[in-house]
């Protein structure tokens, strides 16, 4: 019988002391949810803020200060602007003088009735019916309830924000305060350019296959004529920074309300496949092809962060689940006790990301010549 493998006692504590954290951790970011929330919300925006600004400075002769301006008020009105669209927008759609509303009862039952003929229905329940058994007033509450806490949300962004960019002037400062020696406070700056650098690519992905994907949408829907094509043009891009589930909805939302409005189906066909089309294209040609190594993230860890921040913190966390996981790996990649969980968040097992333009970092070096008798803490 072959003997079971010895496992020093060291290694085990180490590893339920982490379990042991991972779970108190995850216990709070659930319970503080209402101020973590926009906590996080403020930093993604801060980030944006930043590259922003980097990216006035490179590419003009504008002065760091009025750079970081600019940047700042871009990122602010387009906060603003999201959130005015969207509200614009479902309030058209629901608007009676759309026509929308006041077909919709009618064109649901000729749909239930042509999808029952063909499965042999003869008496297929009618819209009326199907919606009384709902719960309407519940889920009208639920999304007031909803669209008062996004409100107040947004303000307690900007408060977030404004304390956050007061305190960056200090920033260096501290960095020098926590890390008096140079070759450690190198080794803190270069996690942090490492960190920057993933949720920054991760920006810059989603962005431009956003509105790759939000250009195409725009002329097939304006094409068979969908009303409101601008607002679901806009919400197509928004949904595209949320992994798996934005796909979901850029690619069946459109046509599900293609079916409401038009009396005959060809044009929610043509919205389907070609929705669907460039979705495919996208995903699995253009992406792969920008995100080189800015995400490094197993797929199966994309879903499970997706799943999780979804769950603690709700539509936020969706869209904040792929930069926290880059964030968390590029963090534990940097700790000898936790760079194998860093390990296996990866999507190929190297947890750092070389970028062409940085040059060669003492953590890159020793992920190229790991020694095992290494002696430093």
């Amino acid at each position: 019988m072959k003997p079971p493998i010895a496992v020093p006692t060291s290694t085990v504590a180490r590893n339920a002391l982490v379990a042991v954290a991972i779970v108190a951790v995850g216990a709070a970011v659930y319970w503080l949810a209402d101020i973590l929330t926009p906590l996080a919300m403020a930093i993604f925006l801060l980030i944006m803020i930043d590259g922003l600004k980097r990216f006035i400075e490179d590419r003009t002769p504008v002065p760091s200060h009025l750079a970081g301006a600019a940047a700042l008020i871009v990122v602010i009105l387009g906060f603003f602007a999201s959130i005015a669209i969207i509200a614009n927008g479902a309030l058209n759609f629901f608007d009676e003088a759309s026509g929308v509303t006041s077909q919709m009862g009618p064109r649901l039952d000729q749909i239930i009735g042509d999808v029952s003929a063909l499965f042999g229905v003869h008496t297929a329940p009618t819209a009326s019916e199907l919606i009384a058994q709902l719960d309407i007033r519940g889920y009208l509450t639920a999304f007031a309830l909803q669209a008062q806490g996004a409100v107040t949300g947004a303000v307690f962004v900007l408060i977030y924000l404004a304390f956050l960019l007061a305190s960056q002037a200090g920033f260096k400062r501290k960095l020098v305060g926590m890390f008096p020696e140079r070759a450690a406070r190198s080794e803190a700056a270069e996690v942090f350019q490492r960190v920057r650098s993933g949720v920054e690519g991760y920006l810059w992905v989603q962005t431009v296959t956003g509105a790759l994907i939000s250009a195409i949408a725009w002329v097939l829907m304006r094409a068979v004529g969908l009303q409101n094509a601008e607002f679901w043009t806009f919400v197509i891009f928004v949904v595209g920074f949320i992994p798996v589930l934005g796909g979901a909805v850029a690619g069946l939302v459109p046509p599900l309300f293609a079916l409401v409005q038009f009396s005959t189906y060809w044009q929610a066909a043509v919205l389907l496949v070609g929705l669907q089309a460039i979705l495919f294209v996208s995903g699995n040609f253009i992406q792969p092809r920008m995100q080189g190594e800015n995400q490094n993230i197993d797929p199966v860890v994309v879903l499970l962060s997706l799943a999780f921040w979804g769950k603690v913190w709700g539509v936020v966390g969706m869209f904040l689940s792929t930069p926290l996981a880059v964030m968390a790996m590029a963090i534990l990649a940097e700790f000898r006790g936790s760079r194998w969980m860093a390990i296996l968040l990866s999507g190929d097992g190297e947890p750092y990301a070389d970028h062409p333009d940085a040059p060669e970092s003492a953590s890159s070096r020793r992920r190229q010549s790991p020694a095992p008798d290494d002696s430093r803490p």
